[in-house]
């Protein structure tokens, strides 16, 4: 064989491959593709806090929605540690706490 029959295939593959760059470039701009958010445009899912237990193995703090789970990832198989888990409390509220003072906007002296 040729070698230009070698360029020629090299070639036709670049184009081929440029092709379905530009197609997967344009069908993400239109929004087929990807992750989608929620319809608030607020995200539901975060990662509160990791902290790695060895080298393969990590304990992970899932925030979905207004609840916690904790879960342990990266080992033979990922368990859920605990779910159902109550959000921790704002700093403002934590800042009432150790003042005495209720959080429910009522003056510190009323009952």
């Amino acid at each position: 064989m040729d070698i230009s029959v070698y360029l020629r295939f090299i070639l036709a593959l670049a184009g081929v491959l440029a092709l379905i760059a530009i197609a997967a470039f344009i069908l993400k701009r239109a929004g087929w593709g990807g992750m989608r958010m929620s319809k608030g445009g607020q995200k539901r899912l975060a990662v509160t806090a990791a902290i790695a237990l060895d080298g393969r193995r990590r304990l992970v703090l899932v925030r979905r929605d207004e609840t916690e789970h904790l879960l342990l990832i990266g080992g033979p198989a990922d368990l859920v540690v605990e779910s159902g888990i109550a959000p921790r409390s704002s700093g403002f509220e934590k800042a009432l706490d150790a003042a005495g003072r209720p959080s429910s906007g009522a003056p510190a002296g009323a009952a």
